[in-house]
C-alpha cells in the first residue's frame, strides 16, 4: 500500500501539530453488541477498533463513525476519523491496526483529512445491502451473514411494491420506536430487488436511515413477495405512518453499509461494494429520484 498525496489543509492540520486520520472499516457483526461502545463493556465494533488503533498509537485513540450499525449487522464500507498527534505512515495505521483486530475486523485503508471532515456529519448518502437467501432448507453457511427465509418469494412483487418508498417521505412507519432522530422524512434515491441465485439483495440507498428502517422495510417487502399481503399494502404502511402496521421486523443478519458517499472535495478510497460472496452482482443506479 502507498501513501496518498497529503492535501494542503491535511498538511496545515499537520503542522499545527495534529492529524485527521479518516479509515476504511469492514467487519461482520455476528459477534457484537453493535458498532458503538457500551457502558456495559460488552464487545462492540468501535471497543475493538479503538483498542487496536491505541496500540498502534501508543496513546488513546477515539474514533467517529459514518452510520452506528445495531447488534448483528455488517458493514463493507463503514468510514470513521479520528484527531491524533501521532505520526505514523498511513499504511502503520492499517497493517498495525489489522495486526491488532479480531479477525471478524479489518482496516482497508487509511488516508490523511482536512480538519472540516466528519465521517458522520459530512456524509451525503449511504448505501446498504440486505442479502435474503430464499430456499426451503435452511443454509449450513453463512448462518448469521444472511437472513434466510423459506418462503417462496416474488421479486416482481417485491420489486413493485417498492416503487412507493422512492423519493422523500415520512417513515415513520419504518422506523424503530426507540429511534432517536430528529425528522422521519428521509429520501431514498434508489432501492432495488436483484435476484442472484437463491439470493435476493435489497440494494437500498438514501440521504439517511432511521434505526431499523432498512430492516422493516425488508420485514414489508418480504410479507408481499410470500403473497401474504398485496403489492399495495407497503403503499399503505407508508401512508399510514404507524409502525405498529408494518409488519415483523427483519433479523439483522442480512444487512450490510456498503458505502457512505462524501462531498466531491473529499477524495476517498473506492472499494467494492460488497459483501464478498456478491462479487458479480450488478451495481444497479437507476431508479434515481
Amino acid at each position: 500500500m502507498t501513501d496518498v498525496v497529503v492535501s494542503p489543509a491535511a498538511a496545515e492540520m499537520a503542522a499545527a501539530g495534529f492529524s485527521r486520520v479518516a479509515l476504511g472499516v469492514e467487519y461482520k457483526g455476528s459477534r457484537y453488541r453493535g458498532w458503538q461502545r457500551q457502558a456495559s463493556g460488552v464487545s462492540s465494533v468501535q471497543q475493538v477498533l479503538e483498542e487496536a488503533l491505541s496500540k498502534v498509537a501508543a496513546s488513546p485513540v477515539s474514533v467517529i463513525c459514518a452510520g452506528r450499525t445495531d447488534a448483528g449487522v455488517h458493514a463493507s464500507g463503514q468510514v470513521v476519523h479520528f484527531d491524533t498527534q501521532v505520526q505514523r505512515p498511513l499504511n502503520a495505521w492499517v497493517m498495525g491496526a489489522n495486526a491488532n483486530l479480531p479477525h471478524d475486523v479489518s482496516v482497508t485503508w487509511a488516508q490523511l483529512m482536512p480538519a472540516h471532515f466528519h465521517a458522520r456529519f459530512k456524509a451525503v448518502a449511504r448505501r446498504y445491502r440486505y442479502v435474503i437467501y430464499n430456499d426451503l432448507i435452511r443454509p449450513a453457511h453463512m448462518g448469521q451473514e444472511v437472513t434466510w427465509n423459506h418462503r417462496p418469494l416474488g421479486v416482481q412483487r417485491m420489486h413493485d411494491a417498492s416503487r412507493c418508498l422512492l423519493g422523500t417521505h415520512d417513515f415513520s412507519a419504518f422506523r424503530a420506536t426507540q429511534c432517536q432522530a430528529k425528522s422521519p422524512i428521509k429520501h431514498i434515491h434508489h432501492l432495488h430487488v436483484i435476484p442472484h441465485g437463491k439470493l435476493i439483495v435489497l440494494d437500498i440507498r438514501a440521504t439517511a436511515f432511521l434505526h431499523h428502517m432498512v430492516r422493516n422495510i425488508a420485514g414489508v417487502l418480504m410479507t408481499i413477495g410470500a403473497d401474504e399481503q398485496p403489492v399495495g399494502w407497503a403503499e399503505a404502511v407508508l401512508n399510514g405512518r404507524d409502525r405498529r402496521e408494518g409488519g415483523v421486523t427483519a433479523h439483522p443478519y442480512g444487512l450490510y453499509l456498503v458505502q457512505v458517499e462524501y462531498p466531491e472535495e473529499f477524495v476517498l478510497p473506492e472499494r467494492y461494494l460488497g459483501p464478498h460472496f456478491l462479487s458479480g452482482l450488478p451495481d444497479c443506479s437507476a431508479d434515481v429520484q
